[in-house]
């Protein structure tokens, strides 16, 4: 068995670079591979494309990179919660690209699975669907979506072993799913990591066999994006 841990974030994100692009898990803040981005943020890189859900808040997380200016562009299939990220798409300092978001999903999911394309009705007849091919299946039009093609993906898990193997919890599952193995390499950043042997085989979200790099991260936040709350009647 390979083993693939390394020391940290610092260690994992090495050859990372200008201008690459990078696929980040999380929807929202719920999650994110939050100690890798902070080593982003330390490493100064800068002129990334970054495909994510969403940009998460402006002082954590992904708004972090955008409050330095190190990403140029961002593909996203949300912007809302984050004001800096809304700032610099609407003054044209970010370049952005909105992605439904089951396409998005999907994207990921055919760039893990080795498609280089396939076919969705989601988008046809708005400007999602400018300049894309369509072709019509049983009556209904289609575009023709490709698959990304990254150059890191970072993730984040709950579980982990020295191999690789991973376990989200919750929902914390979303995009980190799809995401691992979905780029040239792929850091996994855990809660825990374990020993080999010590997860269940039938409870294993991810194989070993996709991820490149795995660590575990120092500290973790557990923010609510959205804290709403009743009040006393």
């Amino acid at each position: 068995m390979i083993d693939k841990r390394v020391k940290n974030a610092k260690e994992a994100i090495s050859g990372i670079e200008d201008g690459m692009t990078l696929m980040l898990g999380g929807f929202g803040l719920c999650g994110i591979p939050e100690n890798s981005i902070s080593a982003l943020v330390e490493s100064d890189v800068k002129d990334l494309t970054c495909i994510s859900n969403n940009a998460g808040v402006d002082d954590f997380g992904l708004g972090l990179l955008l409050h330095k200016r190190q990403i140029t562009k961002m593909v996203s299939s949300y912007v809302g919660e984050n004001a800096e990220f809304e700032r610099q798409m609407l003054s044209g300092e970010l370049e952005v690209e909105l992605t439904p978001q089951g396409t998005l999903a999907e994207k990921c999911r055919a760039a893990q699975a080795g498609i280089p394309a396939f076919y969705t009705p989601a988008g046809y007849g708005t400007e999602i669907a400018e300049g894309k091919e369509v072709k019509d299946f049983d009556g209904k039009p289609h575009i023709l979506e490709h698959a990304y093609k990254a150059d890191y993906s970072i993730v984040k898990a709950w579980k982990g072993d020295h191999v690789g193997n991973l376990i989200f919890k919750g929902s914390a599952r979303n995009f980190n799913h799809p995401m691992a193995g979905a780029a040239k390499i792929t850091i996994a950043e855990v809660e825990e990591l374990v020993e080999p042997g010590t997860l269940d085989p039938n409870e294993i979200h991810i194989p070993g066999i996709m991820i490149q790099r795995i660590f575990q991260g120092e500290k973790f936040e557990k923010r609510i994006e959205q804290r709403t709350v009743r009040t006393k009647e």
